[in-house]
Order: structure tokens, then sequence, then C-alpha cells
């Protein structure tokens, strides 16, 4: 246990020392241009708050739950001799659970690009 509390604190430590040493050894030399919404040389047009539609947002994060799905299932096939039966049922259960909601996402219509 006491590891533990020792690996936490070095953690923390780390990561409150790095936002430290960020806040006093970075430059901060705030300008009317470096505060612009644009910094690559172009004027800007319009505000920077732009609305976009929400359905980029979940095509975006179905894409990236059905990827980390796919990086789970893939080293449970290339073990799956030694599992056995046992192994092929619950990749089965696995998948059939990722289809069912794929499913869910496309009945939904969020998988529509518009």
């Amino acid at each position: 246990m006491l590891e533990l509390v020792i690996f936490f604190l070095v953690g923390v430590g780390f990561v409150l020392g790095g936002f430290a040493m960020a806040f006093f050894f970075a430059p901060h030399h705030p300008s009317a241009k470096k505060l612009s919404c644009y910094e690559c040389g172009e004027e800007p047009i319009s505000g920077s708050h732009i609305q976009y539609n929400v359905r980029y947002y979940l095509f975006g994060l179905a894409f990236v739950i059905f990827d980390v799905e796919v990086v789970f299932l893939a080293p449970c096939v290339l073990v799956l001799k030694y599992f056995g039966m046992t192994g092929f049922i619950e990749i089965l259960i696995f998948v059939f659970i990722l289809l069912m909601g794929l499913a869910y996402a496309w009945k939904k219509g969020d998988l529509e690009w518009i």
C-alpha cells in the first residue's frame, strides 16, 4: 500500500512540476496580434465562435470507440488457440455487443454524413 501512495505522489509531483516549470520559465508576451483568433497572417473574417453540427462530433466519437474496440479485439484473436472454445464464445459475445452498438448508432442516424 505504501508503494502505491509513493507512486501516486511521484506522479502528481511530475505533473505539478511540469506545470510549475512552464509557468515560471515559458515566455509570456501577449499582444493584440497574438490574442487574435488566427496567427497565420490572414485577417479574421468573423469571430472565433463558429457553431458546428453536433453530428461531426458524434461521428468522430463513434469512430474512436470502434477503433479502440478493434485494438482490444486484436490480441484476443492472436491468442485464440490458447483460450479454446470458451475464448471463442467470449469473442463472439464481444463482437455481438459491438454490432448492437453499431446498429443503434445506424438506426439513430448518427452515421449519416450531411
